[in-house]
């Protein structure tokens, strides 16, 4: 199963030229979840070959506009185009109002429904399943209510040890075995463990947004295959933090990588005042070293190994 993280968009706020504010796209067997929408996100769609028509959720972190002011254009591209396929929208209370204001006054009638899912801060809450993920809410730290997300595989069935298979075993015993089931087959009991192989371990993605230093989340974060996490600063630059703009230095988001015991770290949301990304890569590597920068356009595979 593909399981995989498109960057779309990395950056702060601040408009830059040549970089695109937040937005990623989470790649699970050809389903694709989109993670904020900062502006020109149907644009950095289209420039990596990622198709519309497979995005059926959307999760916003937060009500800054550099994580959802893409998200219009977006949508009403998704309306030229024909769709007929519902959109589930999961954002902070507020984020129904925004959009259905526009529609409003400018007589837009979509083809397609829109479901509204809101969420607070509080605590950490179940927003979507299906037969393949679970999809929970990380509480942040911003100032305004913030959630990051965390993609978990669901268990898998057994898998089957065809070696040792028996021949002409009936589809109905194979299926009880994956279950986990004995069978009982040409007169005699067989445990399940002699004919079948303990599935892949089970893979996670946590995206943490916009947030201050905290420690609230690392339990939900504990042995991810991959994080990422925002780096807007320096460590020099730290006091920043303190006059109220609620984000995180690279080395602290390295913090939260090792103390989570993260496979993978990678690091985003930088300010523009790096014209050089490395100094925040080396911050972030002294105390984390499998730490990666998010790069526009790059997949990252979201592994066990």
């Amino acid at each position: 199963m593909t399981f995989e993280l498109t960057i779309l968009g990395a950056t702060s706020a601040t408009p830059i030229v040549d970089k695109h504010p937040t937005a990623q796209v989470v790649n699970y067997n050809d389903q694709l979840y989109l993670i904020d929408c900062g502006e020109g996100t149907q644009v950095q769609l289209l420039r990596y070959d990622l198709r519309f028509n497979r995005i059926n959720h959307i999760f916003i972190s937060h009500l800054h506009g550099d994580h959802y002011l893409g998200l219009m254009g977006l949508l009403s591209s998704m309306h030229l185009q024909k769709r007929t396929n519902p959109i589930h929208l999961y954002a902070p209370k507020g984020l129904d109002e925004i959009l259905l204001a526009h529609f409003r006054y400018s007589h837009s009638v979509l083809h397609y429904p829109l479901f509204f899912h809101s969420f607070d801060d509080e605590e950490s809450v179940l927003l979507m399943e299906n037969e393949d993920i679970t999809v929970h809410t990380i509480p942040m730290h911003h100032g305004i209510t913030c959630c990051g997300f965390l993609f978990r595989e669901k268990p898998k069935k057994l898998n089957i040890n065809k070696e040792k298979l028996p021949p002409n075993l009936p589809i109905p015993l194979i299926l009880a075995l994956k279950e986990g089931e004995d069978i009982f087959f040409e007169g005699k009991y067989i445990h399940n463990q002699e004919l079948t192989l303990s599935p892949k371990p089970l893979r996670a993605y946590a995206y943490c947004s916009d947030t201050k230093y905290t420690e609230r989340m690392i339990h939900l974060l504990k042995e991810v295959d991959l994080l990422y996490h925002e780096a807007t600063f320096t460590e020099d630059l730290a006091n920043k933090i303190d006059e109220g703009t609620y984000h995180s230095t690279a080395k602290q988001a390295a913090k939260i990588a090792k103390k989570s015991n993260a496979k993978k770290l990678i690091i985003g949301h930088f300010s523009v005042r790096y014209g050089d990304l490395n100094i925040l890569l080396a911050e972030a590597k002294e105390v984390f070293f499998h730490t990666v920068l998010a790069i526009e356009g790059q997949t990252y595979p979201i592994s066990d190994e």
